[in-house]
């Protein structure tokens, strides 16, 4: 496999952190239309950043199965027509609402064990790290924060885990325990920060390390509901329940 792009370096913000590209394309009406519906006029930067988060977190649903991958699904003004995407969907999309606004916006990939993962996910993952993590580094307020605006509040409620807040100030990116205490996500590793997403290297490395999310040679994931998964793990827990009472 072709070692990753050069991640960029981690300093002042460069006129590529926002710009429009094939993926971020912020220019886009729907992008356009989707902050401006987001957004208040008269905020801070950082609180445009906040509102921001909060409309990409909470108003496009969160699905592995069934996503898109293509060069067209992933750009940002097709997630906010389609309503629904994984991390690398929603924060291409985050990404490019906040170049819109003038805020200086990078792409993160990163390797993480236990990414809100059902039994049926696992298995079609082949473990519980999922590859390609995606989440956005923003710069506000003179430094790069980081932000996951990914697992909606509806989602995180049904695998009862605490959703990601973001307040603008301080780096929100990994859920690392569930409502019970145990551990939750965990990050492996962290390829780096990029301008525009790199395509053939991700969609290489995802067919090469989860195979079976690949059901064809089509660039879509395997049907199936991450909904649908929680509800049958809360009925077959319930059953085990019963039957030990």
């Amino acid at each position: 496999m072709n070692p990753p792009p050069e991640p960029v370096a981690p300093a002042a913000p460069a006129a590529a952190a926002l710009a429009a590209t094939e993926f971020i394309d912020h220019e886009s009406a729907e992008v356009r239309a989707f902050v401006r519906d987001a957004v208040p006029a008269a905020a801070t930067p950082a609180e445009q950043a906040v509102a921001l988060y909060y409309a990409v977190r909470d108003g496009i649903r969160y699905e592995v199965y069934g996503a898109d991958l293509s060069r067209e699904g992933l750009r940002a003004s097709r997630v906010v027509t389609g309503g629904s995407g994984m991390c690398m969907h929603k924060s291409v999309l985050y990404a490019a609402g906040l170049r819109s606004l003038g805020i200086p916006a990078r792409l993160v990939l990163t390797d993480v064990r236990n990414h809100l993962a059902s039994d049926r996910l696992k298995q079609l993952l082949g473990g519980d790290v999922f590859h390609q993590h995606a989440l956005t580094s923003i710069h506000l307020e003179g430094r790069w924060v980081k932000a996951t605006p990914v697992f909606n509040r509806t989602l995180c409620r049904l695998y009862r885990m605490t959703p990601l807040e973001f307040d603008g100030t301080a780096d929100s990116h990994l859920h690392p325990f569930d409502e019970q205490g145990r551990r939750q996500m965990e990050f492996l590793r962290v390829h780096g920060e990029y301008d525009d997403l790199p395509y053939d290297w991700i969609i290489a490395d995802l067919r090469a390390r989860h195979p079976g999310l690949f059901p064809d040679d089509s660039p879509r994931f395997a049907g199936g509901s991450l909904v649908r998964d929680a509800h049958e793990t809360t009925r077959r827990q319930a059953r085990g329940t019963a039957a030990t009472a």
